[in-house]
């Protein structure tokens, strides 16, 4: 098991270096199976670029409304037509 850093956090997670990876691809996928993360690691310094994760059937991030307010612009046609419902149920 390795320690990584990924985007200021240090989390612990299994890693493997690329030719690892390869080696030991069905036992990496046993591991993403049973619902771990797992860290792809790449060059000399060994710095984690991708993970392997496990899909996640439902999506159980909340999203907050409104995020982009202020940081991006949309605009619909004069015809266009949608309920609420229909909407947020996107």
């Amino acid at each position: 098991m390795t320690s990584c850093q990924l985007n200021g956090l240090v989390k612990i997670m299994k890693s493997f270096a690329v030719g690892e990876l390869k080696a030991h691809f069905s036992e990496v996928l046993e591991f993403v199976k049973k619902g771990e993360k797992v860290g792809i690691l790449f060059g000399k310094n060994k710095k984690t670029i991708a993970m392997i994760v496990p899909v996640n059937d439902k999506n159980t991030t909340k999203r907050k409304i409104g995020i982009l307010d202020g940081k991006a612009k949309i605009s619909f046609q004069k015809d266009f037509s949608i309920s609420e419902e229909d909407f947020l149920n996107l």
